[in-house]
């Protein structure tokens, strides 16, 4: 842990920041609030679509931004979950990606998700909470015809029924890395995919730099594949105590699980140094 306190506290939500079952505890709230009256921005850094959002809205203070799908929406929480800025996946890029999963990985389904909301193939579950804009092949979602076309994309979601979660990952990125980043969150064979060069950390670099903060006064905390970036970049970075293997490695330090609320055990600590 650096002896210096931070400027800025990124976290990943789910399996970090929020318990499992999605809430956020009285402690953790009270640890984000001192932070915030200590001086120190905290940003939320999530795969989490903005719409997805309510769960921490009113526990962001300041500046009122998140960060959400991975790096490809600042979101303005304070304003109704208006997206301030977009990094957004080219349809073409995303058409081919589509085109390479579906030779590599036979039974892929896929999903989009849009600024204005969700759109998958037929094969895709859909989520119970989260209506769908439009449902077909995902060549034709993409189509610039297409009802919304207007939308920028933000994620292409790719979902293998027999993958293992880390072997489509890989398989992925040998196939179709150079065209785009590829990552994934969920413990199932889930992959998101993003424009190149789009990530938590990079949106994150964006943000701090807008900010004069430097990544050595950040501390950055995550549980899975999508958070290794910015537990890289931050100067000190925390895995969670259930976190994958790689975030394990990657990360300069290891708090407890979240269940156990280990992003405010270290934020208590950080407060209470000299």
């Amino acid at each position: 842990m650096s002896r210096r306190r931070p400027r800025l506290i990124a976290t990943d939500l789910d399996g970090t920041l929020l318990r499992d079952d999605k809430t956020v505890s009285d402690r953790t709230v009270a640890a984000l609030a001192a932070a915030e009256d200590a001086g120190i921005e905290v940003f939320f850094v999530t795969g989490r679509p903005a719409r997805w959002m309510d769960v921490v809205s009113a526990h962001v203070h300041g500046h009122g931004l998140a960060i959400c799908s991975n790096g490809a929406a600042v979101v303005d929480l304070h304003a109704g979950r208006r997206m301030v800025e977009v990094r957004s996946l080219d349809r073409a890029t995303a058409r081919d990606v589509v085109t390479t999963l579906r030779r590599e990985a036979p039974g892929t389904a896929f999903a989009l998700e849009f600024t204005d909301g969700i759109r998958h193939e037929a094969e895709y579950p859909p989520l119970h909470f989260d209506a769908s804009v439009a449902v077909g092949p995902a060549e034709e979602l993409l189509h610039e015809d297409e009802p919304g076309a207007g939308a920028p994309l933000l994620k292409l979601l790719a979902l293998h029924p027999d993958l293992t979660p880390d072997g489509f990952l890989a398989l992925a990125r040998t196939a179709a890395g150079h065209r785009a980043t590829i990552t994934r969150s969920s413990p199932t064979a889930l992959l998101e995919v993003s424009g190149l060069g789009v990530s938590k950390a990079s949106t994150l670099a964006l943000c701090c730099a807008e900010r004069g903060i430097s990544s050595d006064e950040v501390v950055a905390f995550g549980d899975m594949p999508n958070d290794i970036e910015m537990l890289t970049w931050a100067g000190t970075s925390y895995a969670m105590g259930n976190a994958h293997p790689d975030v394990v490695a990657a990360a300069s330090g290891r708090t407890v699980a979240n269940e156990d609320d280990g992003v405010a055990a270290v934020i208590e600590t950080l407060l209470a140094a000299p």
